[in-house]
C-alpha cells in the first residue's frame, strides 16, 4: 500500500551542504579529510536537531512492539541477505557485487525474499508506513536528507540491529561502499529524515 509522505517542517542550515556522499550524489563533493572525519564519528559541527532515543522511549520501544515472529524471521532474512553485500564498492544505478548504490543495496535485499521495492529511495519513501523513531525495529528502513534541498529523500538504509539507544543500519555510501553505520554517527543523525516499515 502506498502512503502519502506527510509534510515536515523544513529548517535551512547551510552546513549540510558541505556534506554529499551519499547515494543520492555522483560526485564527492567535500574533501576526504572531512569525509572520513564524519565515518569515524568525529565531531565536525553541532546539530541542534539531533535525534536521539531516551532511555524511556527505549523501554516504549519494546512494550510497543507489534512484529509477529513471521515477520521478525522475514526482517533477519533480509538483513542477513543486505550483510552479504558489506564492503561492495559504490557504483552509482548499481544492483550486483560489483557494485551498488543505497536504494540498489535495499532493493536487491527485499526482491530476494519476494518483496517489490521501487528503486529510488525517495519512492521507498512512500511505501509500507512511517513509524517513530521509538519504534523502530530490525528490518525497518531509515530515510535521509543528504544533499544540498532538505526537501528531497535521497539515501536509505536498512536497520539491522538496535541496542539500547543505537541502532545501526547497513546502507552504501560513495565514499567506503556497503558498510554497517549508527545513527548515532553526527552526521547520519544529522540528516536523518524519517523511519518507515515495510513487513
Amino acid at each position: 500500500m502506498t502512503y502519502k509522505l506527510p509534510v515536515k517542517n523544513i529548517y535551512t542550515l547551510t552546513i549540510i551542504s558541505l556534506f554529499m556522499f551519499s547515494c543520492g550524489s555522483k560526485k564527492k563533493a567535500i574533501s576526504t579529510t572531512t569525509e572520513a572525519a564524519v565515518e569515524r564519528n568525529e565531531s565536525v559541527t553541532e546539530n541542534p536537531y539531533k535525534v536521539t532515543v531516551k532511555a524511556n522511549e527505549n523501554s516504549s520501544r519494546k512494550n510497543n512492539r507489534t512484529t509477529t515472529s513471521t515477520a521478525s524471521n522475514e526482517a533477519n532474512a533480509i538483513i542477513k541477505t543486505a550483510l552479504n553485500y558489506s564492503g561492495t564498492p559504490y557504483k552509482y544505478g548499481g544492483t550486483t557485487k560489483h557494485g551498488m548504490d543505497c536504494s540498489g543495496l535495499i532493493y536487491v535485499s527485499f526482491k530476494e525474499h519476494e518483496i517489490d521495492l521501487q528503486r529510488a529511495s525517495y519512492m521507498m519513501a512512500t511505501q509500507g508506513k512511517e513509524i517513530k523513531l521509538k519504534e523502530v525495529e530490525k528490518g525497518d528502513l531509515l530515510f535521509f536528507t543528504t544533499g544540498r534541498s532538505k526537501k528531497k529523500i535521497n539515501h536509505v538504509g536498512l536497520v539491522v540491529d538496535i541496542k539500547e539507544d543505537d541502532i545501526k543500519f547497513i546502507h552504501s555510501t560513495t565514499s567506503r561502499g556497503v558498510l554497517v553505520s549508527s545513527l548515532s554517527e553526527g552526521y547520519w543523525n544529522y540528516a536523518f529524515h524519517h523511519a518507515r516499515r515495510i513487513l
